[in-house]
């Protein structure tokens, strides 16, 4: 397998050669980071000869979803001509998940993104799986894209551009997680968006800086008080199931103190930090 490491700037983190992979599978929010590395996936498929390798996946969290995020996924992907799969938890949606177990994710229990996102992504590579054996190729190489940044806590600062995911490998697979924009910059990131003229989501125009949950347990204040001034409906829901579980979004601020605040009217301040 050729790796090589760029030094221009903006860059992928990892050039490879992308022929090495039976399946290139980029996984998709909507948001601002998966655009770009949805971009420059397929630019680099497209140089390469193997464009018909890539395909989205965005996993559905229901009603803790953005308006619009699974739309604008699809359309990002419809736009850069490959195949979109979305995907959602059998089980329900991140809202029941909350109630039946009567307590919010946390850093301790991050079942927002592992049952919601890894899981449900899982799921969808064993399907891939399976067709790629009815196409002849007994042991696919699984290429798992995704736009993770080490600007945005100290923890992705850790990680590596290229690694074995080896929850995903098996006898039947191997599958590697490439993280191409690690060493990018936001303000590359929004250079290379805008310089590209695909639409992103209206959030970050409202002052939003991710595109995650749309009440994440680990956003700032701030950025919940803009998430539920555009989003008053969706942040009933939350708090109604905020009472009935007993069990505060966050430890030290609650949904209902949102709702309270944005009805006398407070106004949110830039989030200059968010690092989860």
């Amino acid at each position: 397998m050729e790796t090589t490491t760029t030094t221009n700037a903006p860059h992928l983190a990892t050039e490879m050669n992308l022929a090495d992979w039976d399946i290139i599978l980029v996984n998709s929010s909507a948001g601002k980071d998966s655009q770009t590395i949805l971009r420059h996936t397929v630019l680099l498929a497209e140089q390469q000869g193997v464009k018909d390798r890539v395909l989205v996946v965005h996993a559905d969290l229901g009603r803790s979803e953005w308006e619009g995020a699974p739309e604008l996924a699809k359309k990002q992907a419809d736009l850069h001509g490959v195949p979109f799969v979305h995907v959602s938890r059998p089980q329900g949606d991140l809202l029941q998940h909350v109630l039946d177990r009567g307590m919010w994710p946390s850093s301790a229990a991050r079942y927002c993104t592992s049952d919601h996102k890894r899981g449900q992504v899982l799921r969808v590579i064993t399907q891939l799986v399976k067709d790629a054996k009815a196409r002849g190729i007994t042991k696919p190489r699984i290429l798992n894209v995704m736009g993770l940044r080490a600007q945005e806590s100290a923890a992705r600062a850790k990680k590596q551009p290229l690694t074995l995911n080896k929850r995903a490998t098996n006898q039947k697979r191997t599958t590697w997680d490439w993280l191409p924009i690690l060493f990018w910059t936001e303000a590359e990131v929004w250079a290379d968006i805008h310089a590209s003229g695909i639409p992103h989501h209206h959030a970050y125009d409202a002052g939003m800086p991710r595109l995650s949950c749309v009440f994440c347990p680990f956003a700032p204040r701030d950025a919940l008080l803009i998430a539920g001034r555009l989003n008053p409906e969706k942040l009933a829901q939350h708090v109604a199931v905020e009472k009935a579980i007993g069990h505060t979004f966050k430890a030290d601020l609650s949904l209902a103190e949102i709702q309270d605040a944005i009805a006398a009217g407070e106004q949110p301040k830039n989030v200059t930090t968010w690092t989860a």
